[in-house]
């Protein structure tokens, strides 16, 4: 009996250190990280080994690394390295760091982290991107479009030391934006510029740089098709920065997530974009920056902004150049400025800027980006301290969850509906109609973190993190 006794502890001390598993995922690593590099996690837990091979983080299908390790609880210390002592994590300018802790208490956990930069790789590398912008992904799963995406994320001086929680702006074009070796024709400089911004007293903010899908840009900047040129993807494009996208960033980034600390921006084609995304989804963007707008591309532009209409307040930012295409763009600006007004936008919520000297080029946004920057998010005085009243409209427990669990919600749940996704970006259960009971069967799924999104009446009424732990 004792015996039996006996095993049957030792067989629970081993089932319990099976289920002793601490995900540690990073959200960014340096811009200057060489392509293809492994990333280790080196620490007393596994002997310190720079280079082991069982301590490789996993790229997702977002681009990002991370890895499950099944260890007992204990006060962990542990670094990030390429292999190598030498080439261990650093600050953002390559100096050295202290051991990171954790102290794991045991059972399914995760910690999300960030490499600021590389000891031998100093705080750039080749490149002009700030030490403060990241590459949080270079393979960023967009599931309305099943395509992966680059993503760049700006983050204010003072955020690693600071509990503030910042307003997003989303931008088009991500690789025009921080690097000018991975721009096009020049950057835009904005980290540059919200960095003197910054030191000048500016609250600050968080900019997400999407990078363009190349041969895809087109399409994905206009939800109209131009028999010449192609398009018609727009939606699907603005579906995934607000449905997968924006919950990804509120979920790991202190943000602001509500409608008037929410922006988009964009020039060209992707200022076609910024401008549908704004006026389609005016519960979710409260301000709008709109350069040297593609408006030409179809002249649904006009019509869709008068028969949407103005459904909430807003900051529209409209920019042109007179060199622009023999001052059409300006014409066609001026259009829109007027388009605007007749659907109900005040004087006061628009900014028209027009410039003798404007070409259709990066030097120019460039130039016209803080202040353009500055009148959007003027009423954005200050930067809450505290953690922002999340408007989520629903609840979920239990979480952490098994098998199931229920939501409650105040929405009208004859018109709700829930789709989630995990942490991949990947759509783990597609999206179906709110029982009447609130319950959610998720026996199928993996144990994870997942984000649940809620909508009734085709909105978003908000968005949750749910753990599901398997017992």
């Amino acid at each position: 009996m004792k015996k039996r006794i006996l095993l049957l502890a030792v067989g629970l001390m081993v089932l319990a250190n099976l289920q002793a598993q601490l995900t540690i995922r990073l959200s960014s690593i340096p811009v200057n990280t060489p392509p293809g590099s492994p990333i280790h996690i080196a620490g007393n837990f596994q002997g310190w080994n720079p280079g082991s091979a069982a301590h490789i983080l996993i790229p997702d299908l977002q681009g990002q690394y991370n890895i499950t390790l099944n260890i007992a609880p204990m006060a962990m210390e542990f670094k990030f390295t390429r292999g190598s002592w030498p080439t261990v994590e650093g600050t953002s300018g390559g100096g050295f760091i202290p051991n990171r802790t954790f102290n794991y208490t045991g059972g399914a956990q995760e910690l999300v982290l960030a490499i600021a930069g590389w000891e031998d790789l100093g705080g750039g590398g080749s490149g002009t991107a700030a030490p403060n912008v990241s590459i949080i992904s270079t393979n960023f799963f967009m599931p309305q479009l099943n395509r992966n995406r680059r993503i760049w994320v700006y983050v204010p001086p003072d955020y690693a030391t600071s509990s503030k929680h910042y307003p997003v702006l989303y931008m088009q074009d991500g690789q025009n934006l921080f690097d000018q070796n991975t721009s096009f024709a020049g950057e835009w400089r904005v980290d540059e510029s919200l960095n003197d911004l910054f030191q000048a007293g500016d609250d600050g903010i968080i900019v997400v740089g999407i990078d363009n899908g190349g041969g895809n840009r087109i399409n994905e900047y206009s939800p109209w098709v131009n028999p010449q040129y192609g398009g018609g993807e727009g939606d699907e494009y603005i579906d995934f920065i607000v449905e997968t996208l924006k919950p990804h960033i509120d979920s790991v980034y202190r943000t602001r997530p509500q409608q008037p600390y929410t922006g988009i921006m964009g020039s060209s084609l992707g200022g076609l974009i910024s401008h549908f995304g704004g006026i389609e989804r005016q519960d979710v963007f409260g301000k709008v920056g709109v350069f040297s707008p593609s408006y030409w591309f179809s002249s649904q532009s006009y019509s869709h902004t008068a028969a949407t209409g103005k459904q909430a307040d807003m900051r529209i930012y409209l920019l042109a150049g007179q060199l622009e295409g023999n001052g059409s763009v300006v014409n066609n600006v001026n259009a829109m400025y007027d388009t605007l007004l007749q659907t109900g936008f005040g004087t006061e919520e628009l900014q028209v800027a027009i410039h003798a000297d404007g070409q259709h080029s990066e030097w120019y946004w460039a130039r016209e980006f803080p202040a353009a920057y500055q009148w959007l998010f003027a009423d954005v005085t200050t930067t809450s301290t505290t953690a922002p009243e999340r408007t989520s409209g629903f609840t979920i427990a239990p979480n952490p969850a098994d098998s199931f669990f229920r939501i409650s919600t105040t929405a009208d749940r004859a018109g709700a509906a829930i789709a989630l996704y995990d942490f991949t970006g990947r759509l783990a259960l597609p999206l179906r109609a709110l029982p009447a009971d609130g319950t959610i069967n998720v026996s199928a799924l993996a144990a994870g973190m997942y984000v649940a999104v809620v909508f009734a009446e085709h909105r978003r009424v908000g968005v949750q993190k749910v753990v599901i732990a398997k017992r």
